[in-house]
Parts: C-alpha cells; structure tokens; sequence
C-alpha cells in the first residue's frame, strides 16, 4: 500500500514581498492627510469627522497595496495647533518578524494630525 505524500500548505510567514513595508504606508499617509487638511482650521467638532474620513481613506489605499492574511489598524488625532507639546505613544505585543507600523505627523498653521497604522499578521 502507498502513501500518498503531500505538501505542507501551511503559511506561518509571509514572503519577503509580502511584508508590511512601513515606507511605503507613509507615503500614503501623507498624501491622503495634506489632501484632507493642507487648507483647513481647527474646529473641534470637523476634527472627529476628519479623524474618520483620514483613518478610512488611509486603511482603503493600505488594502490596496494586498498584504494578504494582514490585519490594517489605523489610529489618527487631530489637535489645535496652539505651541505646546503633544506625546503619544502605543504598546503592542506582536511578533517582530512579521508585524509592523507606520506614523506619520502632518502640521499645518492651525492643527496638527498624528496618524499610526499598524499591519498585523494573521497565523
């Protein structure tokens, strides 16, 4: 009696081509978020609606790039621009060789935005 042999198609990986490339987010970053607020003025209650169409616009192009079996999270605050400091920070626990992210800062006269987008893989 043979055994039929077969091939592994498992993925624990991705390939090389396949991996989230934050330059390459970045760039869409800043192109989706000077379109989105090169002209505009803070207003607090435009800021949240600005946030959201920022945060769908970015994660659509991201989706875009196909980086299969990746989980697109997009994270962006918009700030009045008043000359005092902002910090922002996030915590992950993910896997180094296959997960990463992408920030980028758009500053203008009146407010500032910083956008995060992190692509984690799915096992």
């Amino acid at each position: 009696m043979e055994v039929a042999e077969s091939d592994n198609t498992f993925v624990i990986r991705p390939s090389f081509e396949q991996k989230f490339r934050p330059s390459v987010v970045q760039g869409i970053m800043s192109q989706v978020m000077s379109q989105k607020l090169n002209e505009k003025v803070y207003d607090t209650e435009k800021a949240v609606i600005w946030c959201q169409e920022i945060c769908d616009e970015i994660k659509q192009n991201v989706k875009e790039l196909n980086y299969d079996r990746y989980k697109i999270v997009v994270q962006a605050s918009i700030a009045e621009q008043r000359g005092g400091g902002a910090k922002m920070a996030a915590r992950c626990f993910w896997d180094s060789d296959t997960d990463n992210c992408a920030e980028h800062v758009f500053v203008n006269d009146n407010l500032f935005c910083v956008a995060s987008v992190f692509g984690i893989y799915y096992y």
